[in-house]
């Protein structure tokens, strides 16, 4: 799945295409992706001018002036791509409709916004603005790693006494929002702490500790342009790149980078995913 790098560069990609514009038309070629779309989607959308493009976790959220928001889930394999529009010194002219574009908003710009998935696992929802903070899939969810509230008193009193390890908790999405699998890895390599932890073990130092360091990758990996794996595409359909710069996610069996140390990145399986770490720096 998309994490929170790969939503936030869609999203950011998606700005100057639909952030102020009016869709001129929606147009809904499916009943149904991962669960069926709300009724009279298409019609609730078309006309409507999308006041701010956000994130909040792994979603995007489009807050509309008709008082409603439009919640997307790219899913595995969803790709919001735009063509028609001029992105940076790139004119992308429209595409041939293909078999998997599910959703296709024309917007008054002239831009195309086309939500293609072909295992459709991906997900479009309507709410009430003011009522989102209770919408099923957001309501829960805990503070964004990039916001004031996600600080170093906050996650130690989170995780202290937690027998849980410490991989599976920064994972939980009620502690942290957007966090997957590749950047927690990613993260207790740099601070140096073993995956299989437990996480009421872990020092108050040591939890303040990643704090910085999860707001670091996340901000590597979003300026990288998010990591292509599999299916993941940025809005403009260029790859992401962060996956060259991984310390251990997905480099079982080769060199450990750290200066010194000898060791060989190892893979195990944790909760049904794989977990990368160097057992020698990370303890």
């Amino acid at each position: 799945m998309p994490e929170l790098p790969e939503v936030e560069t869609v999203r950011k990609g998606l700005l100057p295409a639909m952030e102020s514009a009016l869709i001129s038309n929606a147009a809904v070629n499916r009943p149904d992706l991962r669960w069926p779309f709300p009724e009279r989607m298409a019609e609730r959308l078309t006309g409507k001018r999308i006041n701010a493009l956000r994130r909040r976790s792994k979603y995007i959220l489009a807050d509309l002036d008709s008082g409603e928001t439009l919640l997307i889930h790219l899913g595995m394999s969803g790709r919001m791509t735009v063509s028609g529009h001029t992105i940076g010194e790139f004119h992308h002219p429209h595409p041939t409709p293909a078999k998997h574009d599910h959703v296709v908003f024309d917007m008054d710009n002239g831009a195309r916004v086309t939500f293609n998935d072909a295992r459709r696992f991906g997900a479009m929802d309507l709410m009430a603005t003011e009522g989102q903070a209770d919408h099923w899939l957001l309501k829960g969810i805990g503070p964004e790693p990039f916001g004031n509230d996600f600080n170093e008193s906050y996650l130690v009193e989170r995780l202290a006494g937690r027998k849980s390890p410490i991989k599976t908790a920064l994972l939980d999405q009620k502690i942290v929002a957007g966090l997957g699998n590749i950047y927690v890895c990613e993260v207790l390599y740099r601070a140096g702490i073993a995956p299989a932890r437990l996480a009421g073990s872990l020092t108050q130092r040591e939890v303040a500790g990643l704090v910085p360091l999860i707001r670091e990758v996340l901000a590597d990996a979003i300026e990288a342009g998010g990591s292509s794996l599999r299916d993941y595409r940025q809005a403009d359909g260029e790859l992401g790149y962060f996956q060259h710069t991984f310390k251990v996610y997905d480099r079982e069996g080769e060199s450990c980078l750290t200066d010194g140390c000898q060791s060989k990145i190892e893979r195990f399986a944790q909760s049904g995913r794989s977990t990368f770490h160097c057992p020698q720096c990370q303890r």
